[in-house]
């Protein structure tokens, strides 16, 4: 999983309007009802189906750290997908994502200006379009750095020519180096 894809799944957790369950048996008692077997569940955690039942009834309480959070994993991949499809809608058709970064900028300019990559701290608001381009994109199964493509292109417009208001020259923003990236929507 990329940087942007983590960013995604970040934003998608602040949405819940509930907090998935905390207790071992009632977060495989959830597993159990959205994948109907407890061999299904087994299958998804990598584990035997007599596992599955012993930490559903109690018998085990204590799953290895890694089934532990393939367990967490799975729960919070399946919470409130109404919630998290709603604010995507949401995002893709008015409200836009905000997207905060620092990594290192590069772009092609006019022969005469510089055109050395360098660290920012950006904080940008990307309009609607962006934001359907880039889920689009991930439902498709694109790759970190063709996220990272779509990102590059919404600062290009955004930030570094304000909408084609200055720095028309510029083309080809690329994002290198990120020390961290966040995504709110």
């Amino acid at each position: 999983m990329g940087e942007i894809d983590e960013a995604i799944e970040r934003a998608d957790r602040e949405a819940f309007t509930r907090e998935p369950p905390k207790t071992l048996p009632a977060r495989i008692n959830y597993l159990l009802k959205q994948l109907g077997t407890a061999k299904a569940v087994a299958a998804e955690l990598g584990v035997t189906a007599d596992s599955v039942n012993r930490y559903r009834r109690g018998a085990r309480k204590h799953p290895p750290k890694d089934i532990t959070a393939k367990i967490d994993a799975a729960v919070r991949s399946r919470w409130q997908p109404r919630v998290r499809k709603r604010r995507r809608k949401q995002a893709a058709s008015a409200g836009g994502i905000t997207v905060e970064t620092r990594a290192r900028f590069g772009y092609t300019a006019p022969v005469g200006t510089t055109d050395d990559g360098r660290f920012r701290r950006l904080t940008v608001h990307l309009p609607a379009t962006y934001a359907q381009r880039l889920f689009d994109a991930r439902d498709a199964g694109a790759g970190d750095q063709e996220l990272r493509q779509i990102i590059a292109e919404g600062f290009k417009d955004i930030y570094f020519q304000d909408g084609g208001s200055r720095a028309t020259g510029i083309s080809d923003v690329a994002i290198n180096d990120i020390d961290y990236l966040d995504l709110d929507f």
